[in-house]
């Protein structure tokens, strides 16, 4: 078996994806500390209360004496230094320092040079991981390594009335090599309040950050779709710029399966692939697998490759296997390469866009439009007295994911084809530090070839013209405000658009949607984003923002914006549209008469350095009601305590209410324990965690996150239970149980990730580097 620390630990993130990966290094050549004839031209340095001796023979220092030589601190109640042989008797009290590590005890003996000696009885204590233990003797053997006889490690302190500490990892015989990064323990047995719960013949380690091969810990998974899972990760430290990581592992209900993952750096490219696979999954009763590759490269001629992909086995794996679809929509699967080029303020880029999708026969689902291949160049370019110019131009052949739904509801079938476009613009910003008008002339021009006919037409083409004015003023002043001096801002807005109207096929949407409705999309000039859809327009907005601030430090303590839109006629190109059969090609849709538009409001405030509170609301005059509304509240009033409230309102569609926290129950925090001197003492501490989103309009919790941690000071223990919605009425929930042995190892499924993805603020109760250990058996 082995222990591995912090490096080894972190490597294993192929295996466990909540362990954050440690990162590869480049391949460099470090200056070692001086050696050999170069170490003693170091300087001795020898004091005490009494001195007396033979000149190049030996010194005998008394007393409080002390003994330097470059990294090396010895101290001792008495000290002889015995000058041919380079050799140092010390007893008494002595104590050593090196490297930040720490030995004590009653005798010791030691050739300075050669580092070659022996230490009786010592206690030690490392600085790195904040942990120790004792052993009956410790042999030095060079500077590179050291034999330990009957030791012992931990973190905890010694129980009231001599008791042993909570948990203690005792071995009949430890070797050292520092050089190689590798201890090798026999007969090593770890207990937990004396109940052993690790133990092996040989346990292997590193002795430093540095990632060193072998066994990491098991780890259990509990989840409702596998059961019981157990996985033994073997990482494999290839070399300092490549590693990778072997994870067998056995569920209890589909069988046995495994994960890999190789990382690699190297000067020109880097990336990583990972592969999670089941060769015969009992319940599904077929293999099943998810592989995932990144990489980045650069290439002649200042020219760079990036390719990233997810591709899994069937439909339903992302019900299974949550943790093994790392994906922000994990039906839609995403495999993209491209080619990249920069020039001149210029970039020119060729591309392959591809999905799979994961379709559900009760709730399917219809998938963006593969792009392959996509072409194009883009860039700026200031000309003249200060104008701006600006170009995209694009080839692109659309084509329908295999399964992604082509025919959702019955209708035409949708339209594959290519389409070429440019867009353009040329801008004259006017203005000073305090106020800016920006005068631009756009186009949108768009050609396509479709593969069947559309209203009896393969080729359709338009060039839509758009004029716009957008201004920006900045006013300030300084006030007071409930006794505090503040500045207060007054930023008001109004921009200009007038786009004509042009006829155009709602049913050429490759790659088009309707614009979110917000502060950013109320000041675009067109109401869709992507290229297939252009909003006629001739309308003006207007928005004010007003912002305190610290005058000392510009720290913003409050914000409120307005912003809303004025149509002088109606818009007849909008997102009420269906597809049109017009010979024409004019859309079939709902014109907007609605002159006003709704209001925007926003609002948020650090008034209080424990409070943070946030909102929008968007305010419809003609219902006279609010339609859409995100409000948030954070409490934090210190490390290890926070608490929010979420509620969102999308009128008839949902209602929600997310709470997230992380709060004591009982004892001191870490932060309240170091300051109150206690840090270092195992007094327990509980904690809850959690976040739960439940909806209002469904009468149900859709996903939730709700654990417990006990903080003991020299370990940590953690209970979560994760509940994923992968349909109304489906859910995937795991239990994650965790036992971190502060300055040596985290065993146990490791739910970390889970809560800090999950609870804003969470924060951890020891820093990553304060368990640097994770078990391994080679």
């Amino acid at each position: 078996m082995a222990l591995a620390a912090a490096g080894g630990a972190r490597a294993q993130s192929a295996a466990s994806v909540d362990e954050p990966a440690l990162p590869l290094q480049s391949l460099t050549t470090l200056k070692p500390p001086p050696r050999g004839e170069a170490a003693k031209a170091l300087p001795i340095i020898l004091r005490a209360r009494s001195l007396r001796g033979r000149p190049d023979l030996e010194t005998v220092a008394e007393g409080e004496a002390e003994f330097r030589r470059g990294g090396l601190l010895l101290s001792a109640d008495q000290l002889s230094y015995l000058h041919s042989d380079d050799l140092a008797v010390a007893r008494g009290n002595v104590r050593i320092t090196r490297d930040g590590n720490v030995y004590s005890g009653p005798e010791l003996q030691l050739h300075v040079q050669r580092f070659e000696g022996f230490f009786l009885q010592p206690e030690y204590h490392f600085g790195r991981t904040g942990a120790g233990g004792t052993a009956r003797r410790i042999d030095f053997i060079d500077e590179q390594r050291a034999v330990a006889s009957g030791a012992t490690y931990t973190s905890c302190p010694v129980e009231p009335g001599g008791g042993e500490p909570a948990w203690l990892l005792s071995t009949d015989k430890v070797r050292m090599d520092f050089e190689a990064n590798e201890g090798i323990a026999e007969h090593a047995v770890l207990r937990f309040y004396g109940v052993p719960i690790l133990g092996a013949p040989v346990l292997s380690f590193p002795l430093s950050d540095e990632r060193k091969s072998g066994w990491l810990p098991p780890s259990i998974n509990i989840d409702s779709k596998s059961g019981l899972q157990l996985s033994v990760p073997w990482y494999w430290n290839i070399a300092p710029n490549r590693d990778a990581t072997l994870t067998p592992m056995v569920s209890a209900k589909r069988g046995v399966g495994g994960e890999a993952e190789f990382r690699y750096l190297e000067p020109g490219y880097h990336g990583r692939i990972n592969l999670h696979g089941l060769p015969n999954d009992r319940l599904a009763g077929r293999a099943r697998y998810a592989l995932q590759l990144e990489h980045e490269s650069t290439l002649p001629l200042g020219a760079s490759f990036s390719m990233k992909g997810l591709r899994v086995s069937d439909d339903i794996y992302w019900k299974d296997f949550p943790s093994a679809v790392p994906s922000l929509t994990p039906r839609l699967l995403l495999a993209d390469a491209a080619l990249r080029r920069d020039f001149d303020g210029w970039s020119g880029y060729a591309r392959v866009h591809r999905w799979q999708v994961l379709q559900d026969a009760d709730a399917r689902i219809e998938a963006p439009y593969d792009r392959a291949p996509q072409v194009g160049v883009r860039g700026t370019r200031r000309f003249g007295n200060g104008f701006e110019f600006a170009l995209e131009t694009e080839l692109n052949r659309f084509a329908i994911p295999t399964d992604g739904l082509a025919d959702p509801l019955g209708a035409t079938q949708r339209p594959t084809g290519v389409r070429w476009h440019a867009l353009g613009s040329i801008a004259r910003p006017f203005g000073t530090p305090g106020w800016t008008v920006t005068p631009r002339a756009s186009f949108n021009a768009a050609a396509y070839s479709l593969d069947e006919p559309l209203a009896g037409r393969r080729s359709v083409s338009r060039v839509i013209p758009t004029l716009s004015v957008d201004s920006h003023w900045q006013f300030e002043r300084d006030a007071n405000w409930f006794g505090r001096d503040v500045r207060q801002t007054l930023e008001p807005r109004l921009m200009y658009v007038n786009t004509p109207y042009r006829a155009q096929d709602a049913r050429l949407a490759f790659d088009t949607a309707q614009r979110d409705f917000n502060f950013e999309s109320l000041y675009a000039e067109n109401a869709f984003s992507g290229v297939d859809r252009v909003s006629d327009a001739h309308q003006i907005t207007a928005g004010v923002t007003t912002r305190f601030l610290d005058p000392a430090t510009g720290a913003e303590a409050l914000r409120l914006g307005m912003v809303q839109r004025y149509l002088f006629r109606d818009q007849r190109i909008t997102g009420e549209c269906s597809n049109s059969t017009d010979p024409l090609v004019a859309p079939d849709c709902k014109p907007l008469t609605q002159r006003f538009s709704d209001v925007l409001l926003l609002g948020s405030t650090t008034l209080s350095k424990r409070w943070n509170l946030d909102g929008s609301i968007q305010y419809s005059p003609d219902l006279k009601r609010t339609v859409r509304s995100i409000l948030g509240a954070r409490y934090s009033p210190g490390p290890y305590r926070t608490f929010g409230l979420t509620y969102r309102l999308t009128r008839k569609l949902s209602e929600q209410v997310e709470l997230g926290w992380q709060w004591p129950l009982y004892g001191r925090t870490p932060a309240e324990a170091a300051a109150g001197g206690g840090g270092s003492q195992c007094k327990g501490s509980w904690y809850s965690v959690g976040r739960i989103n439940y909806s209002l309009r469904d009468s149900r919790v859709t996903d939730s996150v709700v654990g417990f941690e006990y903080d003991a000071g020299c370990w940590i223990g953690r209970v979560v239970a994760e509940r994923l919605s992968t349909g109304r009425s489906e859910a995937t929930t795991r239990l994650m149980l965790q036992l971190e042995l502060v300055g040596l190892s985290r065993l146990g499924s490791n739910p970390l990730q889970v809560l800090k993805d999950n609870i804003p603020g969470y924060k951890l109760l020891r820093e990553e580097n304060s368990t640097p250990a994770a078990t391994r058996t080679p």
